[in-house]
């Protein structure tokens, strides 16, 4: 079997798992999970607080410095169960 573009496997699995719904499935777990951990309240306070301190406050320099702690600071148990949750969807539709 040839080998595939890695993109366009990511890009078939992206749409295969819009199709069939899992995508928001996805999305949903690891948003209520953000949410309960606190992650969310906390980048929303440090975004606010750090647009306070900006002269003008511009939606891009906010995040491009509010992106690394936002992404460094996702608690390890959430990467944990996300990991998981992607992997079975991945083997579900990977069998199909």
């Amino acid at each position: 079997m040839p080998s595939q573009d890695p993109q366009a496997l990511y890009a078939q699995l992206r749409r295969r798992l819009i199709e069939t719904g899992e995508w928001d499935q996805i999305r949903g777990v690891l948003a209520a999970r953000l949410n309960e951990s606190g992650w969310i309240d906390d980048i929303k306070n440090r975004s606010k607080e750090r647009a306070r301190e900006m002269d003008s406050p511009s939606f891009q320099a906010l995040y491009d410095e509010i992106r690394p702690h936002a992404h460094n600071s996702i608690p390890l148990a959430v990467k944990k169960e996300m990991n998981t949750v992607i992997r079975q969807h991945l083997d579900k539709n990977l069998a199909s």
